[in-house]
């Protein structure tokens, strides 16, 4: 194991987190990513599932999923189960509108979280890191 001073441990340390958001407005989507790379991340952006599941399966860094749950076709509870089949330690964080968002917090398993819509950008960016950091 490299020391904690290792020019090359100390980079990974520094790297930024990557995250992918998936959200069918283009208008939250552009304000979710552009939030999330002020804080730092590095994000991929999908408008649908599909698009989604390919980037998490080509095996590309991947930190956190951040998705709408209400997506056209595939919902986001549907992709998160997807992408957790390829991927079993990804977090994702599902955004919704819709009210009964706390009996959908109350059976959230491990690693995943739930912000509800409207959010505040500060909350988003503070959410995300939480579930990063785990």
């Amino acid at each position: 194991m490299p020391p904690a001073d290792d020019p090359m441990t100390m980079a990974a340390e520094a790297a930024p987190h990557h995250v992918l958001v998936v959200e069918d407005e283009a208008l939250v989507r552009l304000l979710v990513v552009q939030v999330l790379e002020e804080a730092g991340y590095v994000v991929r952006e999908a408008a649908e599932a599909g698009s989604a599941l390919a980037l998490v399966g080509s095996g590309v860094r991947i930190d956190l999923m951040v998705t709408d749950v209400g997506l056209p076709g595939v919902n986001g509870r549907v992709l998160a189960d997807q992408a957790r089949a390829i991927r079993p330690d990804l977090r994702v964080l599902f955004m919704t509108g819709y009210a009964d968002s706390e009996v959908l917090e109350a059976v959230m398993p491990d690693g995943f979280g739930l912000i509800t819509k409207p959010f505040d950008l500060d909350d988003l960016a503070a959410t995300v890191a939480g579930l990063i950091e785990g």
